[in-house]
């Protein structure tokens, strides 16, 4: 039914963060939000949808506002966007800092990640966003949000002991601020100015080294243990390729090409579902050529010692930390990923999306959707062999910088 004055001036807002919207016909309708009412239309040209604003009611009235859509559509039907020429500044700015809101991205986001994500965690992302975001970033403009503003919604997280949470929280609004940027709503993620400005987690609360110069002692000890060449070679390659400790005990010589420097591995084997393709550099193909000699007769690249027909135990990599002094609480299989993370970032400053890319998480394109498994792979490819390099400095002994400077402790 169409819109009439008596009616437009009995609204009240209900409420909703999003507001209210009552349709006039002919994709006119009004937007009732807090105590404004605001006219809009919206529209497709060239494929896109787009929205006008005509201002607000009542200096604009309903006769008025009907003109101005009837004057829009004409300029549509003759093929010329009628955008530019119709809307009000003020009132378009209005329009994007009503809709382009922290809230709204937040929840396109999660809703984007439901299908790759478990219910627990999705429930775990919604708690901390409707507890400790949206009460005070929310409703801000995504273009709007500057680092002081994330900062402060994480110190109130780490003023109630916490820790954990604000680092966590801080990787959550930077994974949707990314996202922002891929849908246009937001320049950049500010997350990586705060780097420095939150309280360190307690080591307990890390099972991976993340120090290069404990890194470095670490990889000598595992070029020197003494163990099966199946053990071994898994050992060597935990910390060049970083992938998931089940993606690589369960690899199989099928899903690798040497020639090529790649290993694909199939969606049924990944925690996403999606394929993932990891570069391998030169260190890594040279040590799976070498295995080849021994287990390449078989389906599997690191077969049980008891029987070929199944993969290396899911305890090989973590016993051989074991063996080699360092426990559970210092280093895991899976802690390696944490320590390619954190190093690759903080330390030799590759761009976080190529190591997101590389680490199998889901990375949204311009188009809201998961880029596939070729994405950006010659850039991967060149930070895998990076990071290889890197790692073989740092085992030989090369000067290693701390990515958290040694304290002052004064004179002795």
């Amino acid at each position: 039914m169409a819109l009439t004055d008596l009616f437009i001036r009995k609204l009240k807002h209900s409420g909703k963060p999003s507001g209210d919207k009552y349709s006039d016909g002919r994709s006119l309708y009004l937007l009732v939000k807090e105590s404004n009412k605001y006219w809009r239309m919206n529209y497709r040209f060239d494929g896109k949808h787009k929205t006008l604003a005509f201002g607000t009611y009542p200096e604009i009235s309903l006769a008025e506002a009907r003109e101005l859509c009837a004057d829009a559509r004409k300029q549509l039907r003759a093929g010329v966007d009628p955008k530019a020429p119709k809307i009000d500044p003020h009132a378009q700015q209005q329009l994007e800092a009503d809709l382009n809101t922290f809230e709204a991205l937040a929840r396109e986001w999660l809703a984007k990640m439901e299908a790759s994500r478990s219910a627990g965690t999705q429930e775990k992302v919604l708690a901390w966003l409707e507890h400790d975001l949206f009460p005070f970033i929310g409703q801000m403009p995504v273009s709007t949000i500057k680092p002081r503003d994330i900062l402060g919604v994480i110190q109130r997280v780490e003023a109630r002991g916490a820790v954990d949470s604000a680092h966590r929280i801080k990787q959550v609004c930077g994974q949707i601020l990314r996202y922002g940027v891929a849908i246009g709503w937001a320049e950049r993620d500010v997350t990586p100015d705060l780097k420095g400005a939150l309280v360190a987690v307690p080591r307990k609360n890390f099972a991976a080294i993340t120090e290069p110069k404990e890194l470095a002692g670490l990889l000598r000890a595992m070029h020197a243990y003494n163990g099966h060449v199946v053990a071994v070679t898994a050992l060597k390659l935990t910390p060049l390729l970083f992938v998931r400790p089940g993606e690589l005990r369960a690899a199989e010589w099928s899903e690798f090409n040497l020639d090529a420097a790649e290993w694909r591995i199939p969606a049924a084997k990944m925690k996403m579902k999606m394929e993932h393709m990891v570069p391998l550099p030169k260190q890594a193909v040279e040590l799976l050529r070498e295995l080849h000699r021994v287990t390449g007769h078989g389906k599997f690249v690191f077969p049980s010692l008891r029987t070929e027909q199944a993969c290396m135990s899911e305890n090989t990599i973590n016993a051989a930390l074991r063996a080699m002094g360092y426990t559970k609480d210092v280093m895991t299989a899976h802690g390696f990923r944490a320590t390619a993370r954190t190093i690759l970032d903080e330390v030799l400053n590759e761009r976080v999306d190529l190591i997101e890319h590389q680490l199998a998480h889901r990375v949204i394109d311009p188009n809201g959707r998961a880029y596939n498994r070729t994405a950006h792979l010659p850039a991967r490819a060149a930070m895998m062999q990076r990071w290889a390099d890197y790692l073989d400095k740092l085992r030989a002994g090369a000067n290693v910088i701390p990515i958290r400077p040694a304290p002052d402790v004064g004179p002795a």
